[in-house]
């Protein structure tokens, strides 16, 4: 008896549902469609498309509302691009076949050491796309800390290389270099890239967007050139100039590590043996002999200290030796933001500015890249070992690292102006004062918050360094933003909307608060993440209420039984005035890092009020009022 012939798949409509799932292919199916209940499908389950011979693998969500025929299956713009199809093309859909590799990944949940062969194939699937969001978070989660040694360090390396293509370059040295990051404003690489491309060294530089920060390199260079390319683009501008600065995610080098990345972001852990991998993975991939690394040190960089420093010198020095690279580590001060500018045009209008050698130039991001330039430099055997410092500085100050700059955008295709943000807000000192420090993470946190790097020319513009004395009504540093929704976001209003707070707490700046019937203000002295000491005459509030409270509503704080507060917390009409002490730094609640600064956090024109334990957590933010 002839078994009878297996029926064909299913076939549904493709649709576009435009929806943004960031990297992730979604499918869309509606409750009632045949198919999802013939096939058994359900919410998050990995459903298999395949359209005209091009196969994906996309997480399925159900659809209750009537938007989707129950003959369509709609798509994510990620699974949109994948499958390059036409609307209405008819799509197969079926169970994928098991996920064997899903088994080493459960067996490193619980602690086991992860083969060459196993790392090899969980690699493979991942970059095939087979892996779903959860379960990358795994795999990211169960490496996550110190869990690869440096043995699945070297084969996660070679596993990331093995499934993605790979640039030959021939015979000759390859530059290279990497920044660890968690420093803002580091865009040493186009300024290093074309002074040793100037000295005849080959140097293709492909570059990361922001992952966790306000800006990439990438992000930084498409502001004045374009960085999107392929392989053979790419060719062809290193063959012209010696250089190029180009977007990796163009190219399909080390294509685990960017899926890898693109969860590793929201969860934000870090993994050092996947750092190194990362790093080192697509080096191999770009074809690089010579790379150097550049480590920033501080306590709010990625690497907070010279210990952990050391430890993935060690690391990625071992790495390197074993996938036939010549590495070189360089630790450089990571205590502060490099440069003024914080976003991704910011950065750019830096780098053209050191590399036009313009006066107002930040010193420190041309030190910092000749530093680097001279390494690379010495590496590749151009100067003897102690010269490439000044040489990289000959080559700066005499303009050919500028023109090969120019030569490079213009094989890139065209050098433009970086843009303008259409709205800025200074920020002023509320106080004289000594900087004491910067907080590297929460102005990230800020430019972020003022729309970069989604948007190229927002971000923060500094006025300030560490050991500058400031006075009061002096910028610390300049909001840029290119939309008015910014502001809300940041609680700022322009300074012609600026009010004087009347909450039941004095403060004893101006605030200003948030658009009228919104929420809490913020305290500007409260969001500055500068650190620094208050010195100076009294508040300008106090000197025009002639020692009476500064604000509406309030009095004079008394001890009890009605007699004076203690000496030196008195009324400000009686001469005394209460010296502030250095903030104090307390995590808040809400999407800020702020300090809580002692001296209007909870005070009265006459001195402290005790503080309550929600006081104590959320800061020195005043409480709502319609008073702004």
């Amino acid at each position: 008896m002839t078994a009878a012939p297996a029926a064909p798949p299913a076939l549904l409509r493709l649709r576009r549902l435009g929806i943004d799932t960031y990297q992730e292919p979604v499918l869309y199916m509606h409750r009632d469609c045949p198919v999802c209940h013939s096939e058994g499908f359900e919410a998050q389950s990995r459903v298999e498309l395949t359209v005209d011979g091009r196969t994906i693998v996309a997480t399925l969500n159900v659809v209750h509302d009537d938007f989707l025929d129950v003959a369509e299956a709609g798509v994510s713009e990620a699974a949109w691009r994948l499958l390059r199809a036409p609307e209405g093309a008819p799509v197969s859909l079926r169970h994928p076949p098991p996920l064997e590799s899903l088994g080493h990944v459960r067996a490193k949940v619980y602690g086991r050491k992860l083969t060459e062969s196993a790392l090899r194939a969980v690699i493979t699937d991942v970059a095939a796309g087979r892996y779903s969001e959860l379960q990358l978070a795994a795999f990211v989660t169960a490496c996550a800390g110190e869990r690869l040694d440096l043995e699945e360090t070297v084969s996660l390396t070679r596993a990331m290389v093995d499934v993605g293509e790979r640039i030959a370059w021939g015979p000759g040295l390859v530059m290279d270099k990497h920044c660890v990051g968690g420093l803002p404003g580091n865009r040493t690489t186009m300024i290093v890239v074309p002074i040793v491309a100037a000295c005849g060294l080959r140097m293709p530089k492909t570059s990361s967007r922001a992952i966790t920060s306000p800006a990439g390199t990438a992000d930084a260079m498409e502001t004045v050139a374009p960085v999107d390319h392929d392989v053979a683009a790419i060719r062809r501008i290193v063959e012209r100039t010696g250089g190029c600065i180009v977007w990796g995610g163009s190219v399909r080098l080390s294509p685990a590590d960017d899926i890898l990345i693109r969860v590793e972001r929201p969860l934000d852990l870090d993994s050092q043996g996947q750092l190194v991998a990362s790093v080192l993975s697509k080096k191999v991939a770009a074809g690089s002999t010579h790379v150097l690394i550049d480590i920033p040190v501080g306590p709010t960089a990625k690497v907070r200290s010279a210990a952990a420093a050391t430890t993935l010198t060690h690391q990625l020095e071992a790495t390197a030796h074993a996938m036939g690279l010549r590495l070189r580590v360089v630790q450089t001060d990571g205590s502060a933001p490099v440069g003024r500018g914080i976003g991704p045009a910011l950065e750019a209008r830096d780098v053209l500015a050191v590399l036009r050698n313009e006066p107002l130039a930040p010193p420190d991001l041309a030190e910092r890249s000749l530093l680097l330039a001279g390494h690379l430099l010495e590496m590749g055997g151009v100067v003897p070992a102690g010269m490439g410092l000044p040489t990289a500085a000959q080559v700066l100050a005499d303009g050919r690292a500028w023109r090969k700059f120019e030569e490079i955008c213009e094989a890139q295709g065209g050098l433009r102006a970086p843009p303008v943000a259409a709205f800025r807000h200074e920020l002023v000192a509320q106080r004289s004062g000594s900087v004491l420090g910067v907080d590297n993470r929460r102005l990230a946190r800020i430019a972020k918050l003022a729309g970069a790097p989604q948007a190229p020319c927002a971000g923060i513009d500094l006025h300030v360094r560490v050991g500058d004395f400031v006075e009061r009504g002096q910028p610390l540093f300049t909001l840029h933003a290119d939309s008015p929704g910014n502001w809300r976001t940041l609680w700022i209003t322009p300074a012609r909307k600026r009010r004087r707070c009347t909450s039941a707490r004095t403060h004893e700046h101006d605030h200003p608060g948030p658009a009228r019937g919104g929420a809490t203000g913020r305290d500007p002295c409260a969001a500055t993440p500068l650190r620094g000491e208050h010195r100076g005459s009294a508040p300008l509030s106090r000197r025009r209420s002639g020692g009476a409270a500064a604000h509406r509503g309030h009095r004079p704080a008394r001890a009890a039984g009605g007699a004076p507060g203690p000496p030196g917390r008195q009324d400000a009409g009686a001469g005394v005035r209460r010296r502030p002490t250095r903030a104090s730094w307390v995590r808040c609640r809400s999407a800020w890092w702020r300090p809580t600064c002692p001296t209007c956090a909870r005070t009265t024109a006459s001195g402290p009020a005790r503080r309550s334990p929600r006081a104590a957590t959320r800061g020195c933010s005043p409480p709502r009022s319609t008073g702004w």
